[in-house]
């Protein structure tokens, strides 16, 4: 295994399809359906990677980003947000709450590992 990646998605279908394409690459994949139990995984689980949806029940995701980068041992864990929030301002909107990156839904099965990796460093 390449190492853990959480996904913080509520859509059953997006979820299944990066699942899909994550665990074909190699990585574990944790799940959330929402924020709070999200952040609840990073917490208890430690994952090389966050791939965040914005739109989430019970808190959306640019709150989540700025709870996890108020915890010490996560605040260095790369945040990309997964979005359908395509418009002028969005993606700088995602990076003030902590994200590190921004990937466009819906997104690409031919490019989704390749732009997910080069937030890695391995």
């Amino acid at each position: 295994m390449k190492g853990k990646i959480l996904v913080i998605e509520d859509n059953e279908q997006n979820l299944y399809l990066v699942k899909f394409l994550l665990e074909n690459s190699g990585y574990e994949v944790l799940t959330a359906l929402d924020g709070q139990s999200g952040i609840a995984v990073a917490a208890r689980e430690k994952p090389i990677l966050i791939l965040l949806d914005i739109q989430l029940p019970l808190m959306d995701g640019y709150e989540v980003a700025r709870r996890l980068r108020l915890q010490g041992d996560l605040c260095h864990v790369p945040i990309v947000a997964v979005t359908s929030y395509a418009m002028t301002g969005d993606r700088e909107k995602t990076i003030t709450a902590g994200c590190t990156g921004y990937i466009e839904k819906p997104i690409n099965p031919d490019t989704f590992i390749k732009q997910v990796e080069q937030h890695l460093s391995i």
